[in-house]
C-alpha cells in the first residue's frame, strides 16, 4: 500500500508552539509521531513524505528513518536540511513527483499549486506546507500531519474524505 504525509517536523520544536500540536515537549512529539506512522504503515508500505521532515536539531535523520516501517520518499520541503536530502534510508529524492495510484495521476510537491499538469484531466495535487490552513479547492489535498490526524493516509482514505478531491474539470 502506498501512504502519504508531510510536515512530521521531527525535533522542531517551533511546531508546538506555532502549529499547537498537543504535546508537552518534542521527545512526546516525536514519540507519538513515530507510533502514529508505525500503526499505519507496514514494512513493505511505500510512503511519500511530501517535505519538512526533520530539523537539524532533531537528531541524526537515518536513525529516525530506521525507526519508521516502509519504503520512505522524500519530496524536499523549505525546512529540509542537507542532514536530512542527503541522509540514508530515502529510496528517493527529489523536489516534485508524479505517480499513477489506483487509476490516479498524482501530483506530489511540498507545496500548493494553483494550477498543475493533467489538472484539466482529473489530476490530484497533494502537497504539505500549509499545515492545514488552507481553503480546500478541488481535486487539492494537504496530506501533512497537521490535516491528517497526525499520521499517514492512503490514497483510499484521501479520496473518501471527499471534502476536496472532487469537482469541475478546471477545478477552480
Amino acid at each position: 500500500m502506498i501512504f502519504f504525509t508531510g510536515d512530521t517536523h521531527f525535533g522542531d520544536t517551533r511546531v508546538l508552539r506555532i502549529d499547537r500540536r498537543p504535546f508537552p515537549d518534542m521527545a512526546s512529539h516525536d514519540a507519538a509521531l513515530i507510533e502514529n506512522w508505525n500503526a499505519v504503515v507496514g514494512q513493505d508500505d511505500e510512503v511519500w513524505h511530501l517535505g519538512d521532515f526533520m530539523s537539524v536539531k532533531g537528531g541524526d535523520c537515518a536513525d529516525l528513518l530506521g525507526k519508521l516501517n516502509g519504503r520512505k520518499h522524500l519530496i524536499v520541503g523549505n525546512n529540509d536540511p542537507e542532514t536530512t536530502t542527503g541522509s540514508e534510508g530515502w529510496e528517493s529524492v527529489q523536489h516534485y513527483a508524479e505517480i499513477r495510484e489506483g487509476g490516479n495521476h498524482l501530483i506530489l510537491c511540498h507545496y500548493a499549486f494553483r494550477t498543475w499538469n493533467q489538472m484539466g484531466k482529473g489530476s490530484i495535487n497533494l502537497h504539505g506546507h500549509s499545515h492545514g490552513r488552507l481553503k480546500p479547492a478541488p481535486r487539492q489535498l494537504d496530506v501533512g500531519v497537521d490535516a491528517k490526524g497526525l499520521k499517514p493516509v492512503s490514497l483510499t482514505e484521501i479520496l473518501n474524505s471527499g471534502t476536496n478531491t472532487k469537482g469541475s474539470a478546471n477545478g477552480m
